[in-house]
């Protein structure tokens, strides 16, 4: 595999196809954990390590597992991945596991972890699809972890229990609450989808096989000017 396919592989999960910002996938859990940056880093590593392992394991049995049962395949590979991490987190980190709560195991069901598995795993080499299931977790821990991190900052003046700004300027403990995530999740969003169309703009119009028809970017630029 070429490294640059390889580069571009990993590198679409983390803006361009970001699970979260761009695909708007599993958003429940990211709005719903994301009060603080440890709390967004935990999520985010587990389901890394469930995406890395069930991509992995459905790409090796994709010419094995017949296509009429493939999605009850597909979430027995997956819970048996979640139910590995589960068991690590609360042998190790008994507190993050209780913070989670039922989000931990609820990533049996997380869309990011069965649309990657439909997606790609199921027609792509091994190598791929764990390049793939790395990017799109590593562009989802980025988003968790940016959101606690803000949530966390503004609504009680602390970064991963460190104060940062607490006693000097007064947490708004709104960014704590619903509204506060549902406002840092949309100027995310709004973030990624400006660097996203920059990068589109930035392309080189030839090797585009409708170049000479497209108008889009040629407007944008006399805009521009």
């Amino acid at each position: 595999m070429e490294k640059e396919k390889a580069s571009a592989i990993f590198n679409k999960g983390l803006i361009s196809e970001n699970p979260v910002l761009r695909l708007t996938l599993g958003t429940c859990p990211t709005l719903a954990i994301t009060t603080s940056a440890i709390n967004g880093l935990g999520m985010g590593v587990a389901a890394t390590v469930v995406l890395l392992g069930s991509n992995v394991m459905i790409s090796l049995l994709r010419k094995v597992i017949p296509d009429r049962v493939r999605i009850p395949a597909f979430i027995t590979i997956i819970a048996g991945f979640v139910t590995v991490v589960q068991l690590i987190v609360k042998a190790l980190a008994p507190a993050l596991d209780a913070t989670l709560g039922i989000y931990l195991p609820l990533i049996v069901v997380n869309c990011i972890i069965l649309g990657r598995a439909e997606a790609y795993a199921k027609d792509h080499a091994v190598l791929h699809s764990a390049l793939d299931g790395l990017g799109m977790g590593v562009g989802f821990t980025m988003t968790l972890l940016c959101m606690g991190g803000i949530r966390e900052l503004l609504g009680s003046g602390t970064i991963l229990g460190f104060p940062i700004t607490a006693g000097v300027v007064p947490p708004m403990t709104i960014m704590l609450l619903p509204p506060g995530g549902f406002f840092v999740f949309g100027m995310l969003v709004m973030a990624a989808n400006k660097l996203s169309d920059r990068k589109a703009r930035e392309l080189d119009c030839n090797a585009c096989p409708i170049a000479e028809a497209c108008t889009v970017v040629c407007e944008e630029k006399a805009g521009d000017e």
